[in-house]
C-alpha cells in the first residue's frame, strides 16, 4: 500500500458557509511557514463559500500566544463562530520545544472547551525546518487547508448540535 504524500486531500463542506464568522490567529514566529498556512486556510474557507469579510485575521508574536489571543478574540466578538490557530514550532537543541508545544496544545483545547465553539489547532510541531515546509504547501500538503476544513466540519457539527443558524 502506497503512503499518501499529500495529506491535505480532504472533504470540505461547501454548503451553508456564507454566514460563518471565523477568526484566524497566526503566529509570526517562522513567518514564511505560518503565512503559507494562513493562505491555505483563507483560500479554503473562501472557496467553500465563507464571505471574506467574515474572516477576522490577527497575528501574534509566537505560538505560545495563540491560546490567549483566541480567548481575547472570543471575548471581544460574541458572534464569532470559530477560531483557527496557526503556528509553527520547530525543535531546537533544548527541551523548550516540548514545553511550548504542550502548553499551546493544552491552551487551545482549553479555550475551545470553555467557550463551546470550535477552536482549531493548526500548529505544526516539527523536528526540522524542512518538515515544516513540507507541511505548509510542500509534499505533505498544507495544514492550513486541513485546519480550515476541520473548522467547517466542526461548525456544521456544532450547528446540528445546537440547531444554530
Amino acid at each position: 500500500m502506497e503512503k499518501k504524500k499529500n495529506l491535505s486531500q480532504i472533504s470540505v463542506p461547501h454548503t451553508d458557509n456564507a454566514n460563518f464568522k471565523i477568526g484566524i490567529i497566526v503566529s509570526r514566529w517562522n513567518e514564511e511557514v505560518t503565512n503559507a498556512l494562513k493562505e491555505g486556510a483563507v483560500s479554503t474557507l473562501v472557496e467553500a463559500g465563507v464571505a471574506k469579510n467574515n474572516l477576522l485575521l490577527f497575528d501574534v508574536p509566537g505560538s505560545f500566544e495563540l491560546p490567549s489571543a483566541a480567548a481575547m478574540l472570543l471575548d471581544a466578538n460574541e458572534d464569532l463562530d470559530a477560531v483557527i490557530c496557526l503556528g509553527c514550532i520547530i525543535q531546537g537543541e533544548t527541551r523548550h520545544f516540548e514545553f511550548i508545544a504542550q502548553a499551546v496544545a493544552n491552551g487551545i483545547a482549553k479555550v475551545g472547551v470553555e467557550y463551546t465553539v470550535p477552536v482549531i489547532f493548526g500548529v505544526l510541531t516539527c523536528n526540522t525546518p524542512q518538515q515544516a515546509t513540507d507541511r505548509a504547501g510542500g509534499k505533505h500538503g498544507n495544514k492550513g487547508v486541513e485546519a480550515a476544513a476541520s473548522c467547517l466540519q466542526m461548525l456544521h457539527t456544532h450547528k446540528q448540535m445546537y440547531n444554530r443558524k
